[in-house]
């Protein structure tokens, strides 16, 4: 192994991203430390919707956004909310992301993701293996359930580009739906099932699970909060911390949206937000579907979990402030009993946090520049569980200087430095 390869990574955030690295870095021979404030999967990593979603590979930020947007703010039915004092500090990053939403950046956003994420059930299979957190995971279909025909021929522009990069899907009628699953019978008039995805039936117990396995080959997990990367002749030799100085001579930033204030005392430019997300758990549903629903009307995911029935969506920008917001909840749960009006459950459970959300899109993966050895590792949007695996292995591969010609270029963390993107 070269001399310049860090004898011990510290990586901040130990979330799927964090984990995943954690574990190709091990089997690469490298000794690591995970420190997270909160400890293993307890932000998004926890509270996802549970699927391997290969082919989300469209970005929100689709032509005629714009238009559509103050409708959706206008209305609580609608799962897109704004905290009217942020729009000050939010406007400079909405400018950048909405300029985006035209075809040929939805194209080449659409080719990274692809690149990223099309294999990701064989990547999860790769990570487990001769893990107990293998359990976990499981092959399965992603089925988008629409109102009508004519409500998924409105999203024709993305379904032309999935099939376009090898993503395959079938088209259902009602009845061939209900025949899928029975659950689904009367509930949409036209699906689409999306075959080659996976699904995680409790994402906090996996990535724990994982994170077991790092310490079990003789990594350290630290429950601390970061305040900054130290620096010695311009290259990374520890971590400042809430419980005293870590000494490591790598770092890799895995620690989503709060990773920026982090890139920021290193004087490298990241255009991210924080994208406020929610679940509710149906525990001991009387009714679970066969796989991870797409529900297209309401833009929530509805996935049968190991005791309870998760639905997970809505998209809310109000910084990192921690208070829920009530409506987006009693959203969630109209749309889910509106759909499944004969759900009985013995309790709902409720969550929310943040997906860290780059304003083109894509992650940010690979060096930082200007810093040796320090890596980055976030900016997943609502992709971090699917993408989390191939992102850690990539990752453990730059830092042992094994890549061999793969082009990264699209996810460089450095492609902010020179203006808006």
């Amino acid at each position: 192994m070269s001399e310049n390869v860090p004898k011990h990574v510290a990586i901040v955030g130990a979330g799927i991203v964090g984990v995943a690295t954690a574990v190709w870095l091990q089997r690469a021979g490298i000794k690591v430390t995970l420190v997270d404030a909160q400890g293993p999967a307890s932000g998004a990593s926890h509270g996802n919707a549970g699927v391997l979603s290969a082919a989300s590979v469209i970005p929100v930020t689709v032509p005629g956004l714009l238009r559509k947007v103050p409708a959706m703010l206008a209305s609580r039915d609608k799962p897109l909310f704004l905290r009217w004092s942020y729009l000050p500090k939010l406007t400079p990053f909405l400018l950048k992301y909405l300029r985006h939403a035209n075809v040929d950046d939805v194209a080449r956003i659409a080719d990274a993701l692809t690149h990223l994420l099309g294999d990701s059930a064989a990547q999860h299979r790769a990570l487990t293996e001769g893990f107990d957190a293998a359990r976990y995971m499981s092959d399965d279909d992603y089925v988008f359930g629409y109102n009508d025909r004519a409500a998924f021929e409105a999203d024709a522009m993305g379904w032309k580009m999935r099939a376009e990069r090898g993503f395959e899907f079938h088209e259902l009628d009602a009845r061939a739906l209900a025949e899928y699953d029975p659950v689904l019978e009367g509930r949409f008039g036209f699906g689409v099932r999306c075959t080659n995805h996976g699904r995680i039936s409790d994402p906090g117990a996996y990535v724990r699970s994982l994170a077991d396995e790092v310490e079990k080959a003789g990594g350290n997990i630290v429950k601390a909060s970061v305040s900054d990367v130290h620096i010695n002749n311009g290259a990374a030799c520890g971590l400042e911390t809430s419980v005293g100085d870590l000494d490591a001579d790598g770092v890799v930033l895995a620690v989503g949206v709060w990773s920026g204030k982090l890139a920021r005392k290193l004087n490298i430019k990241v255009s991210m937000e924080a994208e406020g997300g929610y679940h509710l758990e149906f525990v001991k549903p009387s009714l679970l579907p066969r796989s991870p629903v797409m529900v297209a009307s309401g833009k929530f995911v509805m996935t049968p979990m190991e005791g309870r029935l998760r639905c997970a969506g809505v998209l809310e920008f109000a910084g990192t402030d921690e208070k829920r917001n009530a409506h987006a909840l009693a959203l969630l749960k109209k749309n889910t009993q509106a759909l499944m009006p004969e759900l009985e459950y013995e309790r709902v459970d409720e969550w929310m946090g943040f997906r860290p959300a780059v304003s083109d899109s894509i992650p940010l993966i690979g060096a930082v520049g200007g810093v040796s050895n320090v890596w980055a590792g976030f900016g997943h949007h609502h992709v971090g569980l699917t993408a989390g695996p191939k992102t850690g292995r990539w990752l453990a591969d730059l830092i042992t200087r094994q890549r061999t010609g793969e082009d990264l270029s699209v996810f460089s963390p450095t492609r902010f430095q020179s203006g808006p993107v």
